[in-house]
């Protein structure tokens, strides 16, 4: 029986809706599993590494990992649809974090240790149960129960089943949970769909930056075209390998104070992470190419033609001098090199720019380099429109979350909509 009892200190639920406590709406919180995975593939199959278990804690007799299938890990957590796992001793990070069993692969969550919520039929809804635990507003009641430990936080199994949750009719909690889903499919179809295109580009890539395209749009291969031996392996005969401080100039960046940010700036400043503000102040005007100093500094970034920039001391720019050379192109490139086998720091990452000079790039006559950079630019636009939808689908998402899971915006008329057509 749910108790429809108010706590004091929560009011103003919409008619219909009721305070509970979660220990109320299912059937128990069992404690138990220890577990970590990392991702990995086998044939396109999600495999999961879950550590040894022993009555809920690691065994140490058992040293090791024991790799886990998908449907190996349902059949070992003896999982039934719907059920959700809830990680309660975790980094501050992933502590509260949860993930439901829907029948399909794949079924990751970050855990130390989890517990299992199975929710009570005709009380509580289990998708509406995990969209709830996953809103802003119980996550931060489920982090409020953190304590911490010596290495990590741990929520307590008593104060978790106090945790009181708004809990709307049963017909209104599947009819939420059938929104959510409805965003969440479109999410992750959008995710698929720029999965798809990233492999493609990197296949291009892998092609078109080694054996290049001809006239017709064909990639080339030694069976029809004459290749050459160079420092970076077979290539077309008619392309140089060049250093990359041989056709740009590499320039450190330059401290910014923190009183020449602007919001609304005409320069883009960049950063080791990318874009971290806007100022009027600038460096130079693009194209040019950014290459991380410190820190993250695999990553690379494009400046477009026209664009005012400035680059902090953490990183470099890469201007470049030689008319024959076309600047997208050569960033493509650079993503295809590994600048975590440049760095000689002990401590954080960092790119020495004699290092950064000497990197060999294949280097085809203009014309192909455009070809080229166009063909990956498309690609390139396609993964940002579909990003730029999927972050469509997340606002989305989180503006539902904050108005459905509330009851500020209802969603009754549609059940009672449903009621009266099945009549």
């Amino acid at each position: 029986m749910v108790d429809d009892r108010k706590p004091k200190e929560q009011q103003g639920l919409p008619e219909g809706w009721k305070w509970v406590r979660l220990g109320e709406v299912v059937e128990r919180i069992r404690n138990g599993f220890v577990y970590h995975f990392s991702l990995m593939s086998k044939e396109g199959i999600p495999i999961t590494r879950i550590e040894t278990i022993s009555k809920g804690y690691i065994d140490e007799s058992k040293v090791g990992y024991l790799d886990f299938s998908y449907y190996e890990l349902v059949k070992a957590f003896k999982l039934q649809y719907g059920d959700i796992l809830f990680s309660h001793i975790n980094s501050f990070e992933h502590v509260g974090k949860t993930a439901i069993y829907n029948g399909k692969p794949p079924f990751l969550i970050h855990g130390m240790n989890l517990l299992l919520l199975r929710a009570k039929d005709n009380v509580c809804h289990p998708f509406f149960l995990i969209f709830l635990l996953k809103s802003e507003e119980i996550r931060k009641k489920i982090r409020s129960l953190s304590r911490q430990a010596v290495n990590q936080v741990s929520i307590n199994i008593s104060d978790l089943s106090k945790l009181s949750i708004p809990l709307p009719p049963l017909p209104e909690q599947r009819k939420i949970a059938q929104i959510f889903e409805t965003v969440d499919n479109a999410i992750e179809k959008t995710e698929k769909i720029i999965e798809k295109y990233k492999r493609i580009k990197q296949g291009l890539m892998q092609d078109l930056l080694t054996k290049g395209i001809d006239e017709k749009g064909n990639i080339r291969s030694e069976k029809t075209h004459k290749f050459k031996d160079s420092p970076l392996g077979r290539i077309p005969e008619e392309w140089e390998v060049v250093r990359l401080g041989e056709v740009g100039e590499i320039i450190y960046g330059e401290r910014l104070n923190e009183y020449e940010y602007v919001e609304d700036g005409s320069s883009i400043v960049y950063g080791t992470t990318g874009i971290i503000a806007r100022t009027e102040k600038y460096m130079d005007v693009g194209e040019a190419i950014i290459l991380p100093r410190k820190g993250s500094i695999n990553n690379k970034f494009y400046v477009k033609e026209g664009q005012k920039f400035f680059v902090i001391d953490t990183a470099f720019y890469v201007k470049f001098v030689k008319t024959e050379v076309y600047v997208r192109y050569i960033y493509y490139f650079l993503h295809q090199v590994n600048f975590e086998l440049l760095n000689e720091a002990t401590g954080v990452p960092s790119l020495n720019r004699e290092n950064l000079k000497n990197i060999l790039i294949p280097l085809p006559p203009l014309s192909e380099q455009k070809r080229i950079a166009e063909i990956l630019s498309q690609i390139d636009q396609a993964i940002e429109k579909e990003e730029k939808y999927k972050q469509k689908l997340e606002r989305l998402k989180k503006g539902l979350m904050e108005d459905l899971l509330t009851g500020k915006v209802r969603v009754n008329k549609l059940v009672e909509g449903e009621v009266n057509e099945m009549a």
